[in-house]
């Protein structure tokens, strides 16, 4: 093993902030000033500026990714239904390769969610695997949330197409791919509505929880600003169930100072993951993940390896030893979660689902890694393989 003479973190947030020091310290100052701590001017600013951003009609800024999920759920559930929460009859399809709060999200909503397999090479959901639910016994699924899982796009153009011709909604679950894009459309523009997490180690992320819903029309803007602010426009006389699920002003002030790096910061990531490619291509038992395709712009939340022969937890400890940090997004799928007993359904076998999870191993991906730190990795990883 190489001697560790340097640690290497997944993320280094010190080091962002000393990049946009002198931004965000003036965002903070600002606030420090006008002290209007709820719904400030900062929080209509970036709303605008991301609406703009992403080529969204309008972007409401909300307390956190998860809230996100359950107030557009909640809000499309009474467009489609005329009724607060939807049934346990009606499904929504997802992928079980997430973070739980995607599958907690539609059981807040009042669905049931169905799992359905993801592809191999990107861990996203597979768009056949919708498809053959659809056919199947697909006559209560309602709507379809896909997983821009690692900061990658999942297959827009089938997904949409398949939702149209059989009238579902679609949320993009965009947790982990701010400034990512289909064909030329930033991800979160594309659904009936977008959800975003601002948490501190996403690509755009706060000093703090936060997050953000995209949406294209005047009604579900509406709906869902009464619902985050206790479910009315008169929050003494409300219409709704609704969630005390506003954006901090101070958490929109740091994102707004850090909006303007995303793109240089997003191709920083897109650098290291070709660095990555590069180096480790031609090792056996370690799978990389596939080649952006035509029309997929990735921004690499996460650099994701799948490591064969069960030697998974073999190769995180050996580079912990050398100083390098990974982790493991996910260890457990969402159908194995004891929160999802008898309350999911599922999309035919998952076992892709079950075997990518005891193989997933995320390589530290911070944007401004010195290029000696990259090439740190590449070598430890060749010489475990070559041991």
């Amino acid at each position: 093993m190489i001697t560790a003479l340097r640690q290497i973190p997944m993320l280094d947030l010190r080091l962002e902030y000393e990049y946009m020091k002198k931004d965000i310290d003036l965002a903070l100052a600002s606030c420090l000033s006008h002290q209007s701590w709820i719904l400030g001017p900062e929080v209509k600013e970036l709303e605008t500026e991301a609406a703009a951003y992403l080529g969204a009609k309008h972007a409401i800024g909300v307390s956190s990714g998860t809230e996100a999920l359950v107030l557009a759920l909640r809000t499309i559930a009474i467009r489609l239904k005329g009724s607060e929460y939807f049934d346990q009859e009606d499904e929504i399809i997802t992928t079980p390769f997430t973070f739980t709060a995607t599958g907690d999200a539609i059981l807040r909503s009042g669905a049931t969610p169905v799992f359905a397999d993801v592809e191999p090479g990107t861990g996203n959901i597979s768009a056949e695997k919708i498809m053959e639910y659809l056919d199947k016994d697909g006559s209560r699924v309602k709507g379809i949330i896909p997983v821009h899982l690692y900061g990658r796009p999942c297959d827009m153009s089938l997904i949409m197409g398949l939702a149209r011709e059989r009238g579902l909604f679609v949320i993009e679950d965009v947790a982990q791919a701010f400034g990512a894009g289909w064909n030329g459309t930033k991800l979160g523009a594309i659904g009936d509505a977008g959800a975003f997490s601002f948490f501190p180690s996403k690509n755009l992320g706060g000093f703090g929880d936060g997050g953000m819903i995209a949406v294209n029309d005047d009604e579900t803007d509406g709906l869902v600003r009464m619902l985050l602010k206790h479910g009315g426009r008169d929050k003494y006389n409300v219409d709704h169930i609704g969630y005390n699920a506003r954006l901090d002003t101070i958490q929109a002030a740091v994102i707004l100072a850090k909006l303007k790096y995303i793109d240089e910061l997003n191709g920083m990531r897109r650098g290291i993951a070709l660095k990555y490619e590069e180096g480790l291509r031609d090792l056996h038992g370690l799978s990389l993940p596939a080649f952006p395709s035509n029309g997929e712009f990735h921004v690499y939340h996460q650099y994701t390896v799948r490591v064969k022969d069960g030697k998974r937890d073999e190769l995180k400890r050996f580079l912990a030893g050398a100083g390098v940090s990974t982790m493991v997004y996910y260890p457990v799928p969402l159908h194995k979660m004891r929160v999802f007993e008898g309350r999911c359904r599922m999309a035919g076998t998952l076992a892709e689902s079950e075997g990518i999870v005891e193989e997933v191993l995320s390589l530290p991906i911070e944007p401004l890694m010195k290029e000696d730190d990259v090439d740190y990795v590449i070598e430890n990883i060749r010489e475990f393989h070559e041991e």
